[in-house]
């Protein structure tokens, strides 16, 4: 299938498909708790690289970091425990942009574990300003807008890329 044939329209689903394809071809198996944060940092990318959402569920800001709540639910059962199970027909409904996205997002993020992910997105801006008046370890549902994301990565990765050019 040509990268033309592939328009239907992808979910965090097919996001969650390919990273667990992924780590199970690498033999670095996911759990839930690092699964949501790899789909947390796609959509973040994404919406920087490409100016949209990569997918239309909403995520938020819960105790343990950004979840996608459809997700956390599918492989809740798992509990602490790798996943194993993948839909592969709905990885290969990606397009060769996203899967390079998505890549990249596994090359930079996918190395940690799920404890260090975690406290990573804790120091960011987007899942602070979602937890504001939030004690630590209070239930919340609130989302993390996607303009917090947009804004906070752009900066990022402006802030890094003068880094860069200073050095050079």
């Amino acid at each position: 299938m040509n990268k033309t044939q592939k328009t239907k329209k992808i979910s965090a689903e097919h996001i969650a498909d390919y990273f667990i394809k992924k780590g199970s071809e690498e033999n670095r198996l996911i759990t839930n708790k690092k699964l949501q944060k790899l789909l947390y940092y796609s959509q973040a990318w994404n919406l920087v690289f490409n100016n949209k959402p990569l997918f239309d569920e909403e995520i938020e800001a819960w105790v343990h970091g950004p979840v996608v709540r459809s997700i956390y639910f599918k492989f809740k059962d798992n509990g602490f425990n790798p996943i194993k199970d993948f839909d592969v027909e709905k990885v290969k409904e990606i397009d060769e942009d996203t899967i390079s996205l998505l890549d990249e997002i596994w090359r930079v993020y996918g190395k940690f574990d799920a404890e260090y992910l975690e406290m990573l997105t804790h120091n960011e801006k987007p899942w602070q300003e979602a937890r504001d008046g939030f004690s630590p370890y209070v239930h919340s549902e609130k989302k993390i807008s996607l303009q917090s994301m947009k804004k906070y990565y752009s900066e990022l990765l402006k802030d890094v890329s003068s880094k860069i050019e200073s050095k050079e």
